[in-house]
């Protein structure tokens, strides 16, 4: 052959021949007798192993070529929980589809990467994602029936966790090898690895190993010693298999297991044999925590908080129901606990199934610091019986409860007496008509509604009160004035001061003199909100009920709204006072149970179909909405009648004193004794001795 000479020249003629030869299909063997003839040569046996190797690389090949990563992840490796907690910081609950949390590889300690390395692939940092000897035993198993194997890399168990499945197959096996050598080139090792433990199953309910550290350890994983480590990692072999607590063959196996990882991770030189010494103790995990769902009170926890979230950062709803946030909460779970007791003491008085007064009972408490926090609410008797939140509802009347802010109002921006004329300065001791039926008037006369009647105020039990002042006529809740008072000062001025002191403008409806009396619907919270900005000298926070939110461990911005001065705070201290004598002396005197620092308002709504009662200390705000709603109309249901009143009741006889809603041995029609015991009953249990 030209270019070739001497020795070269030789060996390729003597290779031609060889082919050649090998060439010519010479079975049986020609020359040969017996046995001898179906014993292929060695040239053909060497030519047959050529050709299947060739052809097998050939196909290799070509499905490595065809084989790409794909562009999505399973969806479990994508989507995580979110975690909601208590404000001691302990777990509340959890959302998602999986219990998972994304952790950067850095918040893992060095250590416990090498023990789950140690466990699962030591050589991880210099091998090219597969193991050649470990993809070809599994095949061998896979072909000859025996058991199945996973595959023996870090790279390719990440792979199996976040693209493909769980079955053991042989294409799927071929798939996994194609995808760990590609992602081997693309991705680095540190990145593999980090993904690989935020995707294993660890037990228990568990993806990742931040949430294997709170289920098992009840700590950050950045917390983890190299002992406990060790523990985790050796679930990876089979969670089920090693989780000590679900038997003793279990912790047998997990004890053993842990020494080995231990024992391993000295021999790969990464820990020290003195270091090794120190953990002679297994690390016992702590016990299965029992699940927490969205039962009870904690949906409606959650449903807060989350609003909360969207309304006061820019995460999208989509992102956010990809998960891997952390939501801290303000509520305390001993409030929102007594809160719920309280009501259930209260439902267990009335008797909805001989009784149809008593049907439908809806009610919606919260309690809300001077500062805004949201330490409890009552959303309902379950969020999985009833999802719609009557903490937060703005369906309820708030009735006479919203007089205080007319006062306020009123001793802000003074009345205006003459259509133009000046404003003039009212306090306390300021006097007007305290009779029942008294005409609403306006500078130009009587006010007339558009039936053409002269509108008139009622007291209840109709009862006139003669010339009143201002003070007593929220201490004794008495309406006449106060209607005429807000008429006086201008409907938009005590819309404009309830805002300020925390109801939403969307609360309101139309501006005709029954405003004053509490035609709108705030809510539980921001009704809580609201008399707090009394408490807190006149400065308003608006509520919130989440202090902190973060995203795999990497804080996020949360817009929180500054406190405003509402009112000055010689006008706050004048409404306390009057808030305080109700208490002490006149309406609202039965809550004066819990302390003598207490002070609040009830509430009726002149149809009764609302009753409230909202009172505060100096450390909380607390307001009780109590209705009755019909399930097919959703409309309010007069509270006439509720626990027997007015009536002999399904026992026959009057309803006992110190029973809910009773009073001087009778039941009140109103309800408002309902939310006043449901409120008195509650501050006492959480409000410290003075």
């Amino acid at each position: 052959m030209p270019g070739l000479k001497g020795r070269s020249a030789s060996v390729w003629w003597t290779l031609r021949r060889w082919a050649v030869r090998g060439a010519r299909l010479d079975y049986p063997r020609a020359g040969r007798r017996g046995p001898l003839r179906w014993l292929p040569s060695w040239r053909q046996m060497a030519m047959l192993f050529l050709f299947c190797f060739g052809g097998l690389t050939g196909v290799l090949s070509y499905l490595y070529l065809q084989t790409d990563i794909p562009d999505d992840l399973n969806d479990f490796a994508t989507q995580q929980d979110n975690v909601y907690y208590w404000a001691d910081g302990s777990e509340m609950a959890r959302t998602g589809p999986v219990n998972r949390q994304e952790i950067p590889l850095k918040r893992v300690p060095e250590k416990v990467q090498w023990a789950v390395l140690a466990a699962e692939n030591s050589s991880f940092y210099s091998d090219s994602g597969i193991s050649p000897s470990g993809v070809m035993r599994a095949l061998t198993r896979m072909v000859t029936g025996g058991e199945t194997q996973g595959g023996s890399t870090i790279t390719q168990q990440y792979v199996k966790n976040a693209y493909l499945n769980q079955q053991q197959t042989f294409s799927r096996k071929l798939t996994e090898m194609f995808i760990a050598i590609k992602l081997d080139d693309k991705m680095s090792k540190e990145d593999i690895l980090e993904r690989y433990l935020n995707t294993s199953w660890f037990g228990r309910g568990t993806y990742g190993i931040q949430r294997a550290a709170y289920a098992y350890y009840g700590k950050d994983v950045s917390r983890l010693n190299p002992s406990e480590g060790a523990m985790l990692a050796s679930l990876l072999k089979g969670a089920g298999n090693f989780d000590p607590a679900i038997s003793d063959k279990n912790h047998r196996r997990a004890v053993d297991r842990w020494k080995w990882v231990l024992d391993r991770m000295v021999e790969i030189g990464k820990l020290s044999k003195s270091e090794r010494a120190k953990y002679t103790k297994f690390p016992e995990p702590k016990a299965p925590p029992k699940p927490e769902g969205l039962t009870g009170q904690v949906g409606y926890l959650v449903e807060t908080a989350r609003a909360y979230v969207s309304s006061h950062t820019d995460i999208s709803a989509a992102d956010f129901d990809l998960g891997g946030y952390q939501i801290h909460t303000t509520f305390e779970k001993s409030k929102v606990n007594q809160l719920a007791k309280s009501v259930d003491t209260m439902r267990d008085s009335l008797d909805p199934k001989h009784r149809k007064e008593d049907r439908y009972v809806r009610v919606g408490a919260a309690s809300v610091s001077p500062d805004g926090r949201i330490a409890a609410l009552y959303g309902g008797p379950g969020y999985l019986e009833q999802g719609f939140n009557d903490a937060n509802a703005s369906t309820v009347p708030a009735g006479t409860s919203f007089t205080p802010f007319v006062y306020a109002a009123a001793l802000r921006d003074g009345v205006q007496l003459e259509r133009g004329g000046a404003r003039t300065p009212v306090s306390p001791t300021s006097v007007y008509d305290g009779n029942d039926k008294v005409a609403v008037r306006t500078p130009e006369g009587p006010y007339w509604d558009r039936s053409g009647k002269i509108v008139r105020g009622t007291n209840d039990g109709h009862r006139s009160w003669g010339q009143v002042t201002l003070r007593q006529s929220i201490v004794e809740s008495i309406n006449t004035p106060m209607m005429q008072l807000g008429m006086d000062v201008g409907l938009d001025r005590v819309r404009k001061a309830s805002i300020d002191a925390g109801l939403l403008p969307s609360s309101f409806g139309d501006r005709v003199p029954a405003f004053s009396l509490g035609t709108a619907t705030p809510s539980s919270i921001r009704m809580a909100s609201a008399y707090g900005t009394f408490a807190a000298g006149g400065r308003h926070t608006p509520p919130y009920s989440v202090t902190g939110l973060t995203h795999q461990g990497e804080r996020v911005p949360l817009e929180k709204q500054p406190a405003t001065r509402a009112f000055s705070p010689e006008v706050a201290a004048q409404v306390d006072d009057a808030l305080h004598g109700a208490v002490q002396t006149g309406s609202a005197r039965s809550a004066a149970a819990v302390g003598t620092d207490v002070a609040g308002k009830t509430g009726t709504e002149q149809d009764n179909t609302s009753s409230w009662f909202v009172g505060y200390t100096k450390e909380m705000s607390t307001a009780v909405s109590l209705s009755r709603v019909d399930p097919k109309t959703q409309e309010l249901l007069p509270l006439d009648g509720l626990g027997g009143a007015g009536t002999t009741g399904t026992s026959g006889t009057p309803a006992a004193p110190g029973t809910p809603g009773a009073v001087d041995g009778t039941t009140s029609g109103t309800g408002s004794t309902y939310a006043i015991d449901i409120w008195t009953r509650y501050m006492k249990a959480v409000t410290p001795p003075s």
